[in-house]
């Protein structure tokens, strides 16, 4: 009896209040969003580089939903404001958000709330169609991405220098995240 009254005290004291727990979510987000960052290959003709970042935003914004998901990419973007080296090859600053990356940084906000909303209406109940809610949040950070480099690079270069030499690589990482989805889940205790 007393085992049972022991370990029932255990589960209650390690229970997480819901707004405690969704902190935490937000925070974890947005440290798996920085770490992938860290996976990161400059190209010689593209201030972009290639990260594990778009993994990380589809897999957060699926998993987390679209409200935990768009603020764990604020949190991330704080972060980095605040100077703590959380972007690629561990940059940081709010100059380095306003510079040739800063609309696919911006474009993460967007395709996280995009990516759970679609999760949130069932999109992440089969893998095709986890992987169409991927390729949507792919073309919004491109699409805030590429708005945001053709202030660096001239129009015509923008697509080969931010987008063209990417599109195989995220439909990889698309196809990652989908398959890692169900183990997110578990990590987590919930779908949104």
């Amino acid at each position: 009896m007393q085992d049972v009254l022991a370990e029932k005290m255990v589960r209650q004291g390690l229970r997480l209040s819901e707004p405690a727990r969704n902190i935490l979510l937000v925070l974890g987000g947005s440290l798996l969003i920085a770490a992938s960052a860290q996976l990161s290959v400059y190209l010689p003709f593209s201030p972009v580089p290639i990260t594990g970042q778009t993994l990380g935003v589809l897999l957060v914004g699926m998993t987390l939903g679209s409200r935990r998901g768009a603020l764990s990419m604020l949190a991330y973007l704080g972060e980095g404001a605040l100077g703590l080296p959380v972007f690629a090859a561990g940059n940081a600053s709010l100059a380095y958000m306003l510079g040739p990356t800063g609309g696919y940084l911006l474009g993460f906000v967007a395709a996280a709330w995009l990516v759970g909303a679609l999760a949130e209406r069932g999109f992440d109940r089969s893998l095709p169609r986890t992987f169409l809610a991927f390729a949507l949040g792919s073309a919004v950070i491109y699409l805030f991405g590429l708005a945001w480099l053709a202030r660096f690079v001239p129009w015509p270069g923008t697509l080969a220098a931010g987008m063209t030499p990417f599109l195989v690589g995220d439909a990889v990482k698309a196809l990652v995240a989908a398959l890692l989805l169900p183990a997110a889940w578990k990590v987590i205790g919930d779908k949104p």
